[in-house]
């Protein structure tokens, strides 16, 4: 994790002493359970929650202890036992390691979501917001990067709305997949602790029990997760591909927010960059590359082995620190974009109608010309307009085969900007439904 790309409350997630909390919860409720089943003593149950619940456990002291034991998870009991005393022996009682490692995991991954579906909720709310005002603010569409036909910058931050609200659904997929728990014990089967036992932890860390686990908690569940977090990665990367397309000087029709004493470049004073939605492309790329380890992490030898844990051990924190920071600036932007409704005006206006072509063609087949006569026609009085040599409406008036099918009237309607726009509320309705 970069501090520069960190937000607290998600790095707070994966600090060690978070970590080590979450240990001590899953071993005091599994010791809560093995109580009841009369395993161990309830006055030992007692006495771990009683001795260890409020402590601030020693980082140094339990890197020492690992230094020595070369295991995360003996050196963290050792140094519970040095808290908890005597009762300490009635911890991790048939358990094993992965039991720990994995139902934590799955603890941090399921907070992780929680934070960044809260992160989507605040992209999409800017986004709802901005689309309604823009609603009706024509825009010229793209293709392949040239003049298509008009659009509104509505409809364009609408696209987003409904891409983001796919993310969230897929986020909220994944942590329901990702939020088990595992308590069975070397190789999975349960020979040393009571499936109830399980059962119980499940429910108090709020997750799922695995209905199979070979010792550890299968990686395709993870895979997963990671998997929905490069997708959503890659919807920020467009959103933002589109703004800096969008600000380019040529086009100039949405701009980043720039702040009183922000510079643009140490060496030309006048520079107002696209550097936000830069960051967050570099970013999106990050997060995606996570996805190939965790995806290989799938494959275990045997009942399990520890391959995957070292690369968990990075992705796990840098995925969901870097989507949390990315789509908390992605918000920032947008609800903070400048937008230049005359500029777009001016780049639709730019190829002298040109955009109107299709509805030329369809007109003129619909008085009787072929559809490749048809397509001559336009073509032939659009090259000269995007040459510069004449008006487009001008040079299909002058055009003697248009006139046999074409009036100058039903000419200049093929020219209607609002004739574009007749469905944008019932799309508008269907992204963000009947209100």
């Amino acid at each position: 994790m970069i501090p520069r790309y960190t937000r607290p409350e998600m790095a707070a997630i994966w600090e060690p002493q978070t970590r080590f909390k979450i240990w001590f919860e899953i071993e005091a409720h599994a010791a809560d359970a093995l109580a009841e089943l009369g395993t161990i003593p309830k006055d030992a149950a007692k006495a771990i929650w009683a001795k260890a619940r409020d402590v601030t456990f020693d980082v140094a002291r339990i890197d020492e202890i690992e230094r020595e034991t070369k295991h995360d998870v003996i050196a963290f009991l050792t140094h519970l036992a040095e808290i908890v005393g005597p009762e300490a022996r009635f911890v991790h009682q048939g358990m094993t390691s992965s039991d720990v490692l994995d139902t934590c995991l799955n603890v941090q991954l399921t907070r992780c979501a929680d934070l960044l579906i809260a992160d989507v909720d605040r992209l999409l709310a800017a986004l709802k917001t901005r689309a309604f005002e823009h609603k009706m603010t024509p825009t010229i569409g793209r293709s392949h990067g040239i003049h298509a036909e008009p659009v509104t910058f509505g409809l364009k931050l609408a696209y987003a709305y409904a891409e983001f609200t796919r993310a969230r659904e897929r986020l909220v997929t994944a942590r329901k997949e990702v939020a088990t728990c595992a308590i069975s014990g070397a190789v999975g089967t349960f020979a040393q602790i009571d499936p109830r036992v399980e059962e119980h932890v499940a429910k108090a860390m709020g997750l799922t029990p695995e209905p199979i686990s070979t010792q550890v908690i299968p990686r395709d569940r993870h895979a997963m997760f990671f998997a929905t977090l490069g997708v959503i990665a890659s919807s920020m990367e467009r959103l933002a591909t589109e703004v800096r397309h969008m600000q380019r000087t040529e086009v100039l029709e949405v701009e980043e927010f720039f702040s009183e004493g922000q510079k643009g470049s140490s060496a030309m004073p006048h520079k107002r960059n696209p550097v936000l939605t830069e960051n967050i492309t570099g970013l999106a790329r990050m997060v995606r590359a996570y996805v190939t380890p965790a995806m290989e992490n799938v494959v275990l030898w045997h009942e399990r082995d520890i391959s995957h844990s070292s690369a968990e051990r990075m992705f796990g924190p840098d995925a969901t620190v870097t989507l949390d920071f990315a789509l908390n600036r992605m918000a920032g932007v947008i609800e903070k974009l400048l937008i230049y409704p005359a500029n777009m005006q001016k780049n639709l206006d730019r190829l002298g109608g040109l955009v109107h072509s299709q509805r030329l063609l369809i007109a003129l087949t619909q008085k009787g010309a072929s559809r490749e006569d048809a397509y001559k026609l336009v073509q032939r009085n659009a090259m000269p307009v995007w040459r510069g040599e004449g008006d487009f409406q001008t040079l299909l008036k002058a055009d003697a085969d248009v006139k046999k099918h074409l009036s100058d009237a039903e000419i200049e309607e093929q020219f209607d900007l609002g004739y574009h726009f007749k469905h944008v509320d019932t799309i508008f309705a269907r992204v963000f439904g009947a209100s």
